[in-house]
């Protein structure tokens, strides 16, 4: 089961459809036990195959700490972490997944919107620049503070906001996942606080986890590329049934 976890995240993760919805949803079906150990531990890996596929913007952003693209990234985190400080009672709530099939509905409403929207200088909120600035940059932001709550796609979010505001698709495929790296880092930072403050005792396989961990960051990589690529057609209507398909199956289970 370790291992179909980490299939699940490597692929979720990056993929418009919500890693922490779909584990949250299986959480429910098969009654996993040490989730939060395992979640970091899948986030390590996602994070690592970041780390390799733009490894090049990434070291670029670290010698560059006050670039205009890494005050966006700044920028962006922002909302993000308020989000985060302001929703959370209600974020812990929403793990149990009585949410779960709205908040699918509403990553597979916004993929699909982005996808209808994404044209250049057609409607009066897009900027005929097409580069992120400031003002796009907190937005997209604003929707990975949404973003938050299990079965609202990260990826999703952020990359249709942008798609919608009228910036290029490699540039907005390339800045959400950047982007997704402080966030699960502050993520990481959380969980292992509560491992620590509660005394969390381990029981999970090595084997299994360690298994996990590799399937993860294999198919976070193969991820990225697949989505970097999607992003250019832009063809998410897909990936909005499936969520819709998804938002009956959590209806029914949860």
């Amino acid at each position: 089961m370790l291992i179909v976890l980490g299939l699940v995240q490597g692929l979720c993760e990056f993929l418009p459809i919500s890693s922490s919805g779909h584990l949250v949803l299986l959480s429910n079906l098969f009654g996993i036990e040490d989730s939060l150990f395992v979640s970091i531990i899948l986030h390590v890996a996602t994070l690592l195959s970041i780390c390799v596929v733009l490894r090049k913007e990434i070291f670029a952003l670290i010698r560059r700490p006050f670039s205009s693209e890494s005050m966006n990234i700044y920028i962006a985190t922002i909302p993000t972490c308020l989000f985060a400080l302001i929703f959370m009672s209600l974020i812990n709530s929403s793990f149990e997944g009585s949410f779960l099939p709205f908040a699918f509905l509403i990553s597979a409403v916004v993929l699909f919107a982005g996808e209808k929207l994404a044209k250049k200088d057609k409607y009066p909120w897009q900027s005929k620049e097409r580069t992120i600035d400031s003002k796009k940059a907190f937005l997209i932001g604003v929707s990975q503070g949404i973003a938050i709550f299990p079965g609202i796609s990260r990826s999703g979010m952020t990359i249709s906001t942008g798609l919608m505001l009228g910036a290029d698709k490699s540039e907005v495929a390339k800045f959400s996942f950047l982007l997704s790296v402080p966030v699960i880092l502050l993520s990481l930072v959380m969980e292992i606080s509560k491992m620590v403050l509660f005394d969390y005792s381990i029981s999970v396989s090595a084997i299994g986890i360690s298994l996990s961990f590799a399937v993860a960051f294999l198919v976070g990589i193969l991820s990225i590329k697949a989505m970097l690529s999607l992003t250019q057609k832009a063809k998410f209507k897909y990936f909005s049934l499936y969520l819709i398909i998804m938002a009956v199956i959590a209806f029914f289970v949860i």
